[in-house]
């Protein structure tokens, strides 16, 4: 099968493009060119660098031609701090984008498309009483983005969208989503304070294997809950402190109205300086409270991904985290 990947070269897509490749497909890839320096990049991939955002319908048409599926693992999360109207800003990051993507897949007639959403979809589903989509701007984005891309599906066109949760793993030369987390462990020298609950996690060689079988089995319009280990946020915050060289520091879980007195300083400095969250931080407590917890059976046993070691991969995670904030690398930005 021939297979585009845009973001062909970032965490998620370069490691679906790999796996691809493994499986005896062909895959061209679309990246921005600013990538690691020793990026480990199949022979076997086309890349093509440029931005996709910015080239014509042309030029897409040109590279979508002959292809068979599209994988889209590129926009931004909630992580990126932006002016004005946030959701205004996701929406001409990841739905404008898109869209005008999967319009020009079908033109070409290609039979498929696999998209890296947010598991936060999957939350607005489950936990229906936190209305999610009417007070989280980014949660909102997620959700319409899913139901744009649904909007093309037909009889000819398949679109399965991944919701994907908490990923760990790492690309060397490229920073991690998690270094403002063990920035702020680290900050607290004494014990770790953090909320009760937990959430689902899949390594990024796992997500790499769901986007392989996705293509592979691509039929309908499907939202797939990505989730292989669900842990406690204790659970893996003690695999973090045996990471950072401290296996024994104590770890207190704090009630709910202790965390949203914690996020008011952050609240202030965002406010400060303009920036809409894309996250309501006065309702996130009530996220970060519960268990986000995924069933692993479709994963195991219709996409069959295969089980690994996620401790290892937190632990690698944050240990280039840590090599980050000690400036003994230089990086390029996750994208």
């Amino acid at each position: 099968m021939n297979v585009i990947i845009i973001g062909g070269t970032g965490l998620l897509g370069l490691s679906g493009a790999k796996e691809l490749i493994k499986r005896g497909h062909k895959v061209k890839a679309l990246s921005l060119p600013e990538i690691p320096k020793k990026l480990d990049i199949p022979s076997e991939l086309e890349l093509v660098f440029g931005n996709y955002e910015t080239m014509t319908d042309n030029e897409l048409r040109k590279h979508m031609r002959n292809q068979e599926s599209l994988v889209f693992a590129a926009g931004v999360d909630e992580r990126i701090e932006h002016s004005g109207p946030i959701y205004d800003f996701y929406y001409s990051r990841n739905i404008q984008p898109l869209k005008r993507l999967l319009k020009i897949a079908k033109e070409m007639k290609l039979k498929s498309a696999v998209i890296c959403g947010s598991y936060f979809t999957y939350l607005d589903r489950l936990w229906e009483n936190l209305y999610l989509y009417e007070n989280h701007p980014y949660i909102k984005s997620r959700v319409d983005q899913t139901n744009e891309a649904f909007s093309f599906y037909d009889k000819d066109f398949a679109v399965t969208m991944l919701e994907l949760p908490y990923i760990f793993g790492v690309q060397e030369g490229r920073k991690p989503v998690w270094v403002f987390l063990v920035e702020m462990i680290k900050k607290m020298p004494l014990a770790t304070f953090f909320p009760k609950g937990g959430t689902a996690m899949v390594t990024v060689n796992q997500v790499g294997q769901t986007i392989a079988s996705s293509v592979e089995n691509a039929k309908g319009a499907r939202m797939i809950p990505v989730g292989y280990y669900n842990l406690t946020w204790k659970k893996m915050i003690r695999i973090i402190h045996k990471a950072l060289g401290t296996p024994k520091k104590p770890i207190i879980s704090i009630p709910k109205w202790v965390f949203k007195l914690s996020l008011i300083p952050r609240q202030r400095k965002l406010k400060q300086k303009g920036i809409d969250p894309g996250l309501n931080l006065k309702l996130l407590p009530k996220i970060m409270s519960k268990k986000a917890y995924i069933d692993n059976r479709y994963l195991k046993e219709i996409l069959f991904v295969k089980e690994d070691n996620i401790e290892k991969a937190i632990i690698d995670s944050v240990k280039l985290s840590l090599k980050i904030l000690e400036d003994q690398l230089e990086v390029v930005d996750m994208k």
